[in-house]
C-alpha cells in the first residue's frame, strides 16, 4: 500500500515514465524467458540511436529501471541492462551493454551485465565494482 501511495505522489510525468519503465521491463523478462536475447534485442532496440543522452537522462534511467526492476520477478542484470538500452534508443539516445565474467571460486564463475552510455555507466554498478569482471561482449548502439 506505501507503494502505491508514493507512486500516487509522483509527478505525472515521473508516473508516465515509471510505467514505461515497468513495462519494458517486463516484457523484456518475458521475452529473454521464451524467445532469446538476440531476438528481443533485434526487435527493440533502434539501431539508428546515436545522440549521447544526458547525465539527467541518465540518472532518471536508473532511477526507473531500478525501481522497476524491484517488482519484476527474475528481473536479472541482463534483464536490467536491455531494459535500459531499450528505453534509450527509444529517444535516439546510443548506448552499450557490456557482458563480463569473474571467477566467484574455485571452478565458478559469475557472468554480468551493465549499460553504459558514453563514458558513463548507467546501469549494474560502478567503475570500482565492475574492475573484478574481464569484458566478454559488448553489444550497442554506439559501440
Amino acid at each position: 500500500m506505501r507503494k502505491i501511495a508514493k507512486f500516487l505522489r509522483l509527478r505525472t510525468a515521473d508516473q508516465l515514465f515509471l510505467a514505461s519503465c515497468l513495462i519494458t521491463v517486463g516484457l523484456v523478462r518475458l521475452g529473454l524467458t521464451v524467445l532469446s536475447y538476440r531476438f528481443v534485442r533485434r526487435w527493440l532496440v533502434r539501431a539508428t540511436a546515436e545522440e549521447s543522452a544526458s547525465p539527467g537522462e541518465l540518472n532518471r534511467l536508473a532511477w526507473g529501471v531500478g525501481q522497476a526492476s524491484r517488482l519484476v520477478p527474475g528481473a536479472t542484470c541482463l534483464t536490467q541492462a536491455l531494459s535500459g538500452q531499450i528505453l534509450l534508443s527509444r529517444l535516439g539516445k546510443a548506448s552499450r551493454i557490456r557482458v563480463g565474467v569473474s571467477s566467484s571460486g574455485p571452478g565458478r564463475i559469475e557472468a554480468h551485465a551493465w549499460l553504459v552510455s558514453g563514458d558513463h555507466i548507467v546501469l549494474g554498478g560502478t567503475e570500482k565494482s565492475l574492475q573484478r569482471y574481464n569484458r566478454l561482449a559488448e553489444f550497442g548502439t554506439d559501440a
